[in-house]
């Protein structure tokens, strides 16, 4: 009942997750495209910046966070206090990342397995109500190898079964991803075979659907593939692989957003839940990091002064997910 209550309200409507969990690298990287110092106390005062926005909550129904955040504070409580205090779940990344595939030098499986029944009941005590471990698929015409999509969705099924058994639902996220000239047809082809390998391991591994969140890209074009496709046709095929592939119990879908600028994650978004309708059995909703936090990131650019406008947008962003996940998103709302 826990799990199940918890992932309800992490896609309940109108509302999506924000992915504020990025790894030091990562954060490095993102913070020196603005020349901003990257240390402990500037991360915590830009992802406090975020869920202190005015009225987040309305529009952002859970926060992955990165192991620091979780016990760092903002306004005199840890992040997953302050977080549940005002209606948003808190979540936390607990995979080791990605690293090489033995035998297969361009693909990736993802770590973290060692150890994560005892993370995870430590996670729990610190407040988190679920988790997040992504997979990594590199695609290609002769990529991914069976072999890398049966070993990352066995480890997702692993993690997820873990979760559970700790009382934290497990966002489940297979990302094959948008980097490469492949098209649109291919990225169907694949998501779809990695989705069902998935949900197979997922089901030997005795995890209950209905107490999960599937976090998938949507079926796009690759970045440089020479013909991209609308919105109306990513909304289309996105939904024919789900539908072929994810189990009616599970309560909701999250997208990530990938390599995907705002305007796009936000107009894909919206036209698959135009074409969805009332007839989809899950929620279709936004797990978003850069398409919810780059303009903000810009803006804020490490300087005090611009909190407040750094705040309006990164507010106006989820503001306009918010209406892409009912299909409400229109382009003159931008």
């Amino acid at each position: 009942a826990e799990l199940q209550s918890t992932a309800q309200a992490m896609v309940a409507t109108g509302k999506g997750i924000l992915a504020m969990d990025e790894s030091h690298p990562t954060c490095q990287k993102r913070f020196d495209a603005h020349n901003i110092e990257c240390t402990a106390e500037t991360r915590a005062t830009y992802r406090g910046m975020l869920v202190t926005t005015k009225d987040v909550a309305n529009h952002i129904s859970g926060a992955i966070l990165f192991d620091e955040t979780l016990t760092q504070q903002v306004e005199g409580k840890t992040f997953a206090e302050y977080l549940s205090s005002i209606g948003i779940v808190p979540g936390i990344k607990v995979d080791g990342g990605a690293k090489q595939l033995a035998g297969s030098p361009d693909e990736k499986i993802t770590e973290g397995l060692d150890g994560l029944r005892e993370r995870l009941e430590n996670y729990k005590k610190c407040g988190a109500r679920f988790a997040k471990w992504r997979a990594v698929i590199n695609i290609n015409e002769s990529l991914p190898s069976a072999g890398c999509v049966r070993a990352n969705a066995h480890a997702l099924a692993r993690y997820a079964a873990l979760c559970q058994e700790a009382g934290i639902v497990p966002i489940v996220e297979p990302e094959v991803l948008m980097d490469g000239a492949h098209t649109i047809e291919r990225c169907g082809e694949v998501s779809r075979r990695v989705q069902l390998e998935t949900f197979d391991e997922l089901a030997g591994q005795n995890v209950l659907f209905a107490g999960m969140v599937l976090k998938p890209n949507m079926v796009v074009s690759g970045l440089k593939c020479p013909t991209q496709a609308d919105a109306e046709e990513v909304a289309e095929r996105t939904l024919k692989c789900l539908s072929d592939t994810v189990p009616a119990d599970v309560p909701g879908i999250a997208f990530l957003s990938g390599g995907m600028s705002d305007e796009v994650a936000s107009a894909n978004l919206s036209a698959i839940n135009q074409r969805a309708g009332s007839s989809a059995p899950w929620k279709l909703t936004f797990s978003y990091g850069r398409a919810l936090q780059q303009t903000a990131l810009k803006t804020w650019a490490g300087q005090d002064d611009k909190l407040a406008a750094a705040q309006e947008a990164f507010a106006l962003r989820a503001r306009l997910n918010g209406a892409a996940s009912t299909g409400d998103y229109t382009a003159e709302m931008e």
